[in-house]
């Protein structure tokens, strides 16, 4: 039985168009492409974006892969805790999705350095580029 993977030319092609967004904003951005395990496959941190940015778009993408859902949909109350229990690898802030092709959830994009909705939407640029499933 086969398994559904993310590749090195998919995640090549949602870092590609990720930036291409990221540009026509005008918001450079750090850009993390985990594995449902959350083992990171690529990222790129833009000229100009901001450094520590990409802790949080790596921690976006962990969350977006391990919940299968965006990171935001981690509830308020419960943030600070899970960002403690978890060191620092699993946070609420809004630009992480997950990324799910045929129904399949294999990883996570998390985007960081722009507000929520530029970081959401060059993840969600990341997940047409490959044709996975793009949720609101």
């Amino acid at each position: 039985m086969a398994t559904l993977t993310l590749t090195h030319a998919a995640v090549l092609d949602m870092l590609r168009a990720a930036v291409v967004c990221a540009e026509e904003i005008d918001q450079p951005q750090c850009i993390v492409i985990v594995d449902a395990s959350g083992e990171t496959l690529g990222e790129i941190r833009m000229t100009g974006a901001k450094y520590l940015s990409r802790r949080s778009a790596r921690a976006k993408a962990r969350t977006a892969a391990s919940i299968g859902a965006p990171s935001s949909a981690i509830p308020e109350p419960v943030r600070l805790h899970i960002a403690a229990a978890t060191q620092g690898n699993m946070t609420g802030l809004g630009g992480g999705l997950p990324i799910r092709v045929d129904g399949v959830l294999v990883g996570g994009i998390g985007v960081g350095s722009g507000s929520a909705d530029q970081d959401i939407a060059v993840a969600r640029a990341a997940l047409a580029a490959i044709g996975a499933e793009v949720q609101n």
